[in-house]
C-alpha cells in the first residue's frame, strides 16, 4: 500500500499548443471568455475532490507549459506579442514555461518528448499524487503506464469541438481509456455537478 500524505498534490501539464487552440475556439467562436489558468486548476482540486477519497485537502503544487517557441527571426510582430501576454498569465499562475526552439520548417517537433521526461521526472521525484495531462495525443499512453506503476493516477484534461473553421480537437481514445480519469472541459458546461460553476473558469471580454 502507497502512503498518503493529507494533501493530494497535483501535478498539471499543458501541451501548450492543444490548450492554445481550444482557448482561442472558446474566446472567440463561443464567445465565452479566456479560460484561465487559475479557474481551471481550481476545477481540477475541485474534480478531484470527488474522485480521490482519504485526503484532508486538494492542491495543484506543480504545473508546466511545453510548447514550441518561433525565434524573433521567425515570428510575426503579432506571435511576439502574443507569447509575452502568454508569458504574464503563466507567471501569474505559477506555470514553469518549457519551450523548446522551432522554426516555420521543425514546426513542434519533440514537444511531446519534452512534456513526458517533465512528468516523469516530477512523478519518479514523488512530488504529486495526481497528474493532470492537458492533452488528446495518444502518444503519452506509455507514460501514463509508466505513472501507474508508481502508484501516480492520470486525469486527462481534454477539448471535443469542431470550430467552423480549422480541425476538430478531440482526444485518442487509447490515452482516455488508460487514464484513471478523463474529462471534456467543454461538456462541463452541461455537468451537473460543474455546470453551475462553468463560467467561473472564464475571464470575461470587456464590455
Amino acid at each position: 500500500m502507497i502512503a498518503r500524505s493529507s494533501i493530494c498534490r497535483i501535478g498539471v501539464f499543458y501541451d501548450g499548443s492543444f490548450f492554445a487552440y481550444a482557448q482561442r475556439y472558446l474566446y472567440h467562436e463561443r464567445q465565452l471568455g479566456w479560460l484561465t489558468f487559475q479557474g481551471l486548476h481550481s476545477f481540477f482540486e475541485d474534480y478531484l475532490k470527488l474522485r480521490e477519497e482519504g485526503y484532508v485537502s486538494y492542491k495543484v503544487v506543480y504545473a508546466s507549459w511545453h510548447q514550441g517557441l518561433f525565434t524573433v527571426k521567425n515570428a510575426t510582430e503579432q506571435q511576439l506579442r502574443d507569447d509575452r501576454n502568454l508569458y504574464h498569465d503563466l507567471m501569474h499562475a505559477a506555470i514553469e514555461p518549457k519551450y523548446l526552439p522551432v522554426s516555420q520548417q521543425q514546426k513542434e517537433k519533440g514537444i511531446d518528448v519534452a512534456m513526458a521526461v517533465d512528468v516523469l521526472q516530477i512523478g519518479l521525484d514523488g512530488k504529486i499524487d495526481v497528474a493532470v495531462l492537458v492533452t488528446g495525443d495518444g502518444d503519452f499512453v506509455p507514460l501514463v503506464r509508466a505513472l501507474h506503476k508508481q502508484g501516480i493516477r492520470v486525469l486527462a484534461s481534454y477539448f471535443e469541438f469542431t470550430p467552423t473553421r480549422g480541425n476538430k480537437s478531440f482526444i485518442n481514445e487509447r490515452l482516455k481509456n488508460s487514464c484513471d480519469y478523463a474529462v471534456d472541459i467543454i461538456q462541463l458546461e452541461h455537468d451537473k455537478d460543474f455546470k453551475n460553476s462553468f463560467g467561473s473558469l472564464f475571464r470575461k471580454q470587456a464590455e
